[in-house]
């Protein structure tokens, strides 16, 4: 991939420039062409295998009895098993993230793996896939605005108000797309496919989705196997928890002598680039609507960037040459990773919505705007939260939905110690709420971690075909940092 693992609320799901609406009011809904019925899927690599492809509506927001139906859509790769166990349903990231798109991926090998077991279920969540329901925006050929968290903060407000607006009015019910109406989809899903009780298998934000649907439907769950875990409160993160994380990352560049040398403290460094940058932002040379263009980065801007490359290890081991190039006034790497930002600023409706209805309690709201205000990475790791928080009145879930749970199902959660996105201290407050739990960690592994280790893809099988894990510890070599 050109442009580092972003994170859904830093740049993926960041749209700061974008014109109104210009579709038929009349058909808000964007069909799919796509048939139900079986056909052959292909991944990335060419692998092909058997498929079902399937589709069953749902009221697009079940509080309102007027609600239009909404189309949603799936890909079953059906089980080799004799006797197979509870299908078990993928529940993606991001918000925003395809079921069935990860299905062509890295992650194709466990799919296949898992039919030992049952049915696997590679579920598009609303708004996504196969279930895209809101129209698309195009881009705008505004100028974008300058990267600072003000100008930026003010921008995304203005802007995703009237998207909002837009949508409302060809006829998106947009207070639909929470993750409450998402989990009640998944127990729709269930009784379309004909199953008493369902498997779970999520990531990140398909963690934090999953945790609703136990709280609303875990009646109808079997097990659960979640990684990169993100609670009902932590659509935004603590930023003192990141800082902590970083001043790890700090220590394992210092055992390499040639990196500490070329940076003898990186949370310093970082730092230095941020201030400077957001008091005087730099005119950097992109491309911009596949032509040459100039876009004024501030330290905001950096610090989004950050927040994408410390996901994974091998962003993360990019992150000392980056803040030298910028600290020396270099734009190279820094262009790199943007990419076109103008392919980046563009709504989905549906991530933005959905980090939007989980919102964050006052509490930690609060926190966030404390601890935001020294934080090396401030308050950008979750860009637009919190700063969009309210800005929709009405659509905040709120405290009930928010609260922990306490669940008794079997639960399989893994862990990469390198996840700068769900760092551990956070994960660990989730697991917390599990009391019949495993613990698999992957040293040196970050946020995508089901892939990272092979061992995992065998552990996953195990746990969902009823057999006991025990905690598991594996390792993978730390990252090589560049400093050049």
């Amino acid at each position: 991939m050109h442009n580092p693992p972003f994170n859904r609320r830093a740049v993926i799901a960041a749209a700061l420039a974008l014109p109104a609406l210009a579709f038929v009011r009349a058909l808000a809904q964007t069909v799919s062409p796509l048939q139900a019925g079986p056909f052959r899927f292909k991944d990335r690599r060419g692998e092909e295998t058997d498929a079902v492809r399937g589709f069953f509506e749902v009221p697009e927001d079940r509080r309102d009895p007027r609600s239009r139906k909404i189309r949603l859509g799936y890909v079953r790769f059906p089980s080799t098993a004799a006797r197979p166990g509870p299908p078990i349903v993928y529940l993606a990231g991001g918000p925003g993230g395809e079921g069935s798109g990860a299905a062509t991926g890295p992650r194709f090998p466990i799919f296949m793996a898992l039919r030992a077991v049952a049915d696997v279920i590679a579920f598009d969540q609303r708004g996504t896939g196969l279930s895209s329901t809101i129209p698309e925006r195009p881009v705008s050929k505004r100028p974008l605005p300058i990267f600072t968290e003000a100008a930026m903060t003010a921008h995304y407000r203005d802007e995703f108000r009237n998207a909002w607006a837009d949508w409302t009015r060809a006829g998106v019910a947009m207070a639909g797309y929470n993750t409450e109406q998402s989990a009640d989809d998944i127990d729709d899903l269930r009784r379309h496919l004909g199953a008493e009780k369902i498997s779970l298998w999520g990531t990140s934000y398909g963690s934090h989705l999953a945790l609703c649907v136990l709280k609303r439907h875990g009646d109808r769950v079997s097990h659960v196997a979640l990684s990169s875990l993100e609670g009902l409160d932590q659509t935004v993160k603590l930023p003192a928890r990141s800082d902590a994380y970083l001043r790890e990352v700090d220590t394992l560049l210092g055992t390499d002598p040639a990196a500490r040398a070329a940076v003898p403290d990186l949370l310093a460094l970082m730092r230095r680039v941020h201030s400077r940058l957001e008091a005087q932002p730099l005119t950097m040379q992109v491309t911009l609507h596949g032509a040459p263009g100039e876009i004024r980065m501030g330290g905001f801007g950096v610090q989004l960037i950050a927040g994408g490359l410390v996901a994974n290890p091998r962003g993360l081991a990019m992150l000392p040459a980056m803040y030298l190039e910028l600290d020396a006034g270099k734009t190279d790497m820094l262009a790199e990773f943007l990419g076109d930002p103008a392919d980046m600023f563009s709504f989905r409706g549906m991530p933005e919505a959905m980090d939007l209805a989980s919102g964050i309690s006052p509490a930690r709201l609060a926190q966030v705007q404390r601890e935001g205000k020294t934080a090396v990475l401030g308050k950008a790791l979750n860009f637009p939260m919190p700063q969009i928080a309210g800005l929709i009145p009405g659509v905040d879930l709120g405290e009930d939905f928010r609260a922990p749970i306490r669940s008794d199902h079997p639960a399989l959660l893994i862990a990469g110690s390198l996840d700068g996105r769900t760092v551990l201290a956070e994960q660990d407050e989730v697991a917390a709420q599990f009391r019949r739990k495993t613990h698999v960690r992957v040293e040196n592994a970050g946020h995508n971690v089901f892939e990272a280790h092979p061992d995992v893809q065998d552990l996953l099988v195990r746990f969902f075909r009823g057999e006991a894990v025990a905690d598991t510890r594996l390792s993978l070599p730390p990252p090589e940092f560049k400093i050049a």
